[in-house]
């Protein structure tokens, strides 16, 4: 049975929220209703920051993650280890890693994984780039840190056979994160031991 709104506006505004993953319309419906009480300042800021935000936002043009300028934080910094990249999907595994306090080195976000079921191939993430700045010879390990799923795997044995013509050791985190698990959700004492104790990626991993 289809919910009755006494507004259009607040139909509408129901049926956007709706599109946001994980939200439903209920949940659309108390999220409205909260902001509807709130100050106009609050909620113009709150508008404000998520138009600013889709609008400026821009991606690191050496890693790909999101910043504020050309190259991120992380990429400056002349401290980090610059001869090791870790390799994540998305941000959140940027976040998680970098919450551990256990890595120091520099990153490189794919945009997704290898999934046929979802349309998404290899042409579609940052994996040319990738081999590209390994293929300018100043990376001595790349460490694969993707979800341990059929994709991440899949994609993990993807990047190793595009790695293979270079003189750059590939590593992958240790099983530590168990088969199947998400990396945003591993705790960081585990995701820690699992970066500090990763292992060689080789052909035995081939799916």
């Amino acid at each position: 049975m289809n919910q009755k709104y006494p507004s259009v506006l607040l139909e509408n505004a129901v049926n956007e929220f709706a599109r946001l993953p994980g939200i439903g319309r209920k949940t659309a419906l108390r999220l409205i209703l909260h902001l509807l009480r709130q100050d106009d300042t609050l909620v113009d800021s709150f508008a404000q920051a998520l138009v600013t935000l889709k609008h400026e936002v821009k991606y690191c043009s050496v890693c790909h993650n999101i910043c504020d300028d050309e190259v991120c934080p992380i990429c400056k910094d002349k401290s980090r280890d610059r001869s090791t990249v870790c390799v994540v999907e998305n941000i959140k595994e940027v976040m998680a890693i970098e919450n551990t306090m256990q890595y120091k080195g520099l990153y490189h976000v794919l945009g997704g994984i290898i999934s046929p079921i979802d349309g998404i191939g290899p042409a579609d993430l940052e994996i040319n780039s990738l081999v590209e700045r390994v293929s300018q010879g100043n990376i001595n390990e790349v460490i694969l840190a993707l979800s341990t799923t059929m994709e991440g795997d899949t994609t993990n044995f993807y990047i190793y056979k595009k790695l293979a013509p270079y003189d750059v050791k590939t590593s992958m985190i240790a099983r530590g994160i168990s088969i199947g698990d998400e990396i945003e959700y591993a705790d960081e004492v585990t995701l820690g031991r699992s970066i500090l104790n990763r292992t060689l990626f080789n052909e035995s991993y081939r799916i």
